[in-house]
């Protein structure tokens, strides 16, 4: 369940698991006897898709239908003692940390010889996690419950990776972290991205390198070079900057305000030209009033942003910000929400136009009733545009990058045709 950074812990259970020559598949299916639920315990709406489906699995076992259920992950660490009383039929629970615990209920040893390989679940792209936990202190943010402090793995570790990635056939690496900027700081007393990126670019077979999860406070501009120099680096920067207000900024803890966002993003852009951004806003944060609201939104039409998406604030246990009211209503939480969608649907829809005539690489990712669909190296997997190719079956091959003239646009896809 939840995010990427989830899918590298379930892929390295899965590595585990088959390195102890025990049988396993990502998603539970016909056959299975024993079930391994990776929980995410970040919002509320996550956490209640991670409950359900644990119940959904409880219900299994009561049928007969399965003989254990392990339960592992965010959720598993921040609610352990409740989850053991309300869903005992649940044969253990495992923190975000306990993969050797999780890996001795099968009599299975934890192999340090496996580090660094990982069984994918996806094909020709992979998600590379260059650190674990974070050391920030968002008000809002439970992370640093549920994960610890922020620990970066060794360049040397992670240029190893990268190069069994691509020897199995990966061409995209998407770098993820907690706080991917602080990269370095605690095991070489600096930030150390700048120069990671560098390393991993050189990987044979890696053709496309993309940032995530940028923290704007303390952003490492050497990174910027780096981006503009080496054509394997996308440019592309997911950058979380959560609002814009500095008020809001200022109560969520952010370290930063707007008039310094502005620049910070101005700067990107100078130096990474033709930079696509992607950001994540909250609102309904305590306190947000009407028009720290109109702020938001005066900053979203002045940034003009590539990719963008919004969550509603959730009243998370032990935060900061649990500490005060959670006094902005759901109903309202939402209609902002769905205020700032709509004024970015209208930017995406004027980008994308601008694409129209334009020939464009992509990476093809599947194929279905007759189309192709793509993503250029402005867009992400699961959360950006994709790029439409009507195509007979085998005229392009799964994982390849093709040529494409833009034909189409709409607010949040592109069509083309094969050059």
């Amino acid at each position: 369940m939840g995010c990427a950074k989830n899918l590298v812990d379930s892929e390295v259970i899965l590595t585990q698991l088959k390195g102890n020559n025990i049988e396993a598949v990502h998603e539970a299916g016909e056959g299975a006897n024993i079930v391994i639920i990776n929980t995410c315990g970040f919002i509320d709406s996550a956490k209640q898709e991670s409950i359900d489906t644990i119940l959904q699995y409880a219900g299994a076992k009561e049928e007969g239908l399965i003989d254990k259920l392990y339960v592992t992950g965010c959720l598993s660490e921040r609610y352990k003692e409740d989850l053991m009383k309300e869903i005992p039929l649940v044969d253990a629970f495992f923190g975000t940390r306990e993969v050797p615990a999780l890996l001795s209920r099968f009599k299975a040893d934890y192999k340090h010889e496996l580090l660094g390989e990982r069984l994918r679940t996806t094909s020709h792209f992979a998600y590379l996690k260059i650190a674990e936990g974070c050391d920030r202190p968002c008000s809002f943010c439970a992370i640093p419950l549920m994960r610890g402090k922020h620990v970066s793995r060794p360049l040397e570790s992670l240029v190893e990776e990268a190069t069994n990635l691509a020897a199995n056939g990966v061409k995209e690496l998407l770098i993820i972290a907690q706080d991917s900027t602080y990269y370095g700081l605690d095991i070489y007393g600096e930030r150390r991205l700048a120069q990671l990126l560098e390393e991993l670019a050189n990987v044979k077979g890696i053709e496309w390198l993309r940032l995530h999860y940028a923290f704007p406070a303390g952003f490492p501009e050497d990174v910027l070079a780096v981006m503009a120099a080496n054509p394997k680096i996308c440019r592309y920067l997911d950058i979380p900057l959560q609002h814009g207000s500095s008020k809001m900024l200022k109560a969520m803890r952010r370290g930063i305000n707007r008039g310094k966002t502005e620049a910070l993003i101005e700067k990107i852009r100078q130096q990474v030209p033709g930079i696509a951004i992607r950001t994540t806003l909250i609102t309904g944060y305590p306190g947000e009033t009407a028009e720290d609201f109109e702020q938001m939104l005066d900053f979203v039409q002045k940034m003009q942003f590539d990719r963008l998406g919004v969550f509603t604030y959730s009243h998370e246990e032990n935060t900061h910000a649990y500490n005060f009211t959670d006094d902005v209503p759901e109903a309202l939480k939402q209609e902002r929400a769905d205020r700032v969608m709509a004024l970015q649907q209208g930017i995406s829809l004027t980008k994308n136009q601008a694409r129209v005539g334009q020939t464009m690489k992509v990476l093809v990712d599947r194929y279905e009733d007759g189309t192709y669909f793509a993503r250029t190296e402005f867009d992400s997997p699961e959360v950006d545009n994709e790029v439409l190719i009507r195509a007979a079956d085998g005229y392009l091959r799964l994982g390849d990058f093709a040529t494409v003239s833009i034909t189409g646009a709409t607010e949040f896809d592109l069509t083309a045709i094969p050059v």
